[in-house]
């Protein structure tokens, strides 16, 4: 975020005292991109202020995340809603979708299960734009072996 030395005029700290690694702040930032930042940090050992806890990131053209951060990327739970309708909403590691999470495609169809580093990846399940569920292995682009959930 803030590299040490750089100027603050455009972060909003609630407490400034000397800071360790265990202190948390509430701060409100803005990127020299425009992209904004509301929640919680920590101040390095070096002295450089990183995304760690519960925080929403919103850019300039509309795409928002909202959840847990750590070592300044998104992290743990949380939700990021794109502008184009797209919503991941699960699991995070290292900026990536990692673990389980539901992402629902503008169409409104709809995946559930796991991911792998942004791909979907094992069990899960696909509500098509008809309403249609389907159940199996996924693998990024294939999905052999799909079964389709009757509804009786």
């Amino acid at each position: 975020m803030a590299a040490q030395g750089e100027s603050q005029s455009q972060e909003s700290f609630s407490d400034l005292s000397p800071a360790t690694t265990s202190e948390v702040y509430k701060i409100n930032f803005i990127f020299p991109n425009g992209d904004k930042y509301d929640g919680e940090c920590i101040r390095t050992s070096s002295g450089i202020y990183e995304r760690n806890g519960v925080g929403i990131h919103t850019t300039p053209n509309g795409i928002v995340y909202t959840g847990n951060w750590k070592d300044d990327k998104m992290n743990g739970f949380g939700k990021l809603e794109h502008f184009s309708g797209a919503v991941y909403e699960g699991q995070f590691k290292d900026n990536m979708f990692h673990g389980l999470g539901t992402y629902t495609f503008p169409t409104g169809a709809k995946y559930t299960g796991n991911f792998n580093e942004n791909r979907v990846e094992g069990e899960g399940e696909y509500t098509d734009i008809y309403g249609l569920e389907w159940s199996g292995n996924f693998h990024f682009t294939a999905a052999p072996g799909l079964r389709l959930k009757f509804q009786m």
